[in-house]
């Protein structure tokens, strides 16, 4: 915005300054064709007087000329275009470069009203404007440009320190959850739930259930923070199993909303990927088919080589929200948890491995994502 206001700013300078050196180059031609048609009318008066015996229509090698009527009708030119003469001006410019001055007689001779004069433009000034013009604006561009980015930079000093502190904030964060939440985990899957009572059975479920939901935010946390700062380990990876493998760690989340998940998974399908980002990208799928589904709906997981379907029976989007669905921080329903995070990883990982997204939704019948390769 800056660079555009400075641009437009430079812009209006030199239409200015253009203008100013073109109405100088006239006001010093003026009095040059002044003195011409001075002598011009001079030499009209004598034809007039002495019409009978000269007939010659006065010429001078330094100019050309013309005379009108009244009714600003042609009566003798000898100007290159007589037909574009503009009577109601005093000096101008025309098209094909010449300088016409007009002056109106006070004493009709022949017949004349106005007397024009032409000569040739002299294009120097012209051609020295531009060149001050581009030597002068373009130096006082990079001049304005230089300073904007100073500026810049003195503005934005706070925001960046802001930033780099959230930054910080979130990777500290991120790194003090993983340790607690592991062990929550580790713990629960040591516990044998045959020797617990119901109760008791119910409140360990629900505690791994809240585990490993923060698990899977600091799983998404994480690879925003530092996706940019680990190198791809990329490998050949059993895609069957890494998606069954992620459906079992969903399901406890989906029992907890009464969510039934059907499969089916076509064993043997590879992809060369990072795999831990691959698990990222089904993760979060997977999340959000139980996390905007209705409570005893279905998902429904398909692996077919070259395609991956996730499907669910949840609350759905219109059209205007599959178009921003992966904007970071895009969330459509405020009732449910998240940071509106998980499909945005989704299309960075996608965009990655040139994977091709595809949804379909429609309210109130669930979703369709599509992941191709």
């Amino acid at each position: 915005m800056y660079a555009f206001l400075a641009l437009l700013i430079l812009i209006l300078g030199s239409t200015i300054y253009f203008k100013l050196q073109k109405d100088l180059m006239l006001q010093t031609k003026r009095l040059e064709l002044e003195e011409y048609s001075k002598e011009l009318i001079d030499g009209l008066k004598l034809l007039h007087i002495y019409f009978d015996r000269y007939r010659t229509y006065p010429r001078n090698p330094l100019y050309r000329s013309a005379i009108y009527d009244a009714d600003k009708v042609l009566i003798f030119s000898t100007l290159k275009d007589p037909e574009d003469v503009q009577l109601d001006k005093v000096i101008y410019t025309t098209p094909k470069h010449q300088i016409q001055y007009i002056h109106v007689l006070d004493s009709y001779y022949l017949g004349a009203k106005y007397v024009v004069v032409e000569i040739d433009e002299d294009r120097s000034w012209y051609h020295a404007a531009w060149r001050n013009i581009l030597i002068y604006g373009g130096a006082t561009l990079a001049l304005f440009l230089l300073a904007g980015a100073v500026l810049v930079r003195l503005f934005l000093a706070p925001m960046r320190n802001a930033i780099h502190l959230l930054d910080r904030f979130i990777k500290d964060t991120t790194h003090e959850l993983n340790t607690p939440v592991n062990a929550i985990l580790t713990n629960i899957e040591m516990i044998d739930a045959d020797r617990l009572d119901e109760r008791t059975a119910k409140k360990i479920k629900r505690i791994e259930i809240g585990a490993r939901t923060i698990s899977n935010i600091y799983q998404d946390l994480t690879y925003l923070v530092l996706h940019h700062q680990i190198a791809s380990q990329d490998s050949e990876v059993d895609l069957s199993a890494l998606v069954r493998e992620r459906v079992e760690y969903f399901r406890i989340l989906a029992e907890s909303k009464k969510i039934r998940i059907e499969t089916d998974i076509q064993p043997g399908v590879r992809l060369f990927v990072d795999e831990g980002k691959m698990a990222r990208l089904v993760d979060n799928l997977l999340s959000n088919a139980v996390k905007y589904n209705r409570r005893g709906g279905e998902i429904f997981v398909r692996l077919r080589p070259g395609e991956l379907l996730v499907q669910d029976t949840g609350v759905g989007m219109d059209e205007k929200a599959v178009g921003e669905v992966f904007k970071r921080y895009k969330r459509f329903d405020e009732s449910v948890g998240g940071f509106g995070i998980g499909l945005n990883i989704v299309a960075m990982i996608a965009k990655e491995y040139g994977l091709k997204i595809e949804i379909r939704s429609k309210i109130k019948r669930g979703s369709e994502v599509y992941v191709r390769w």
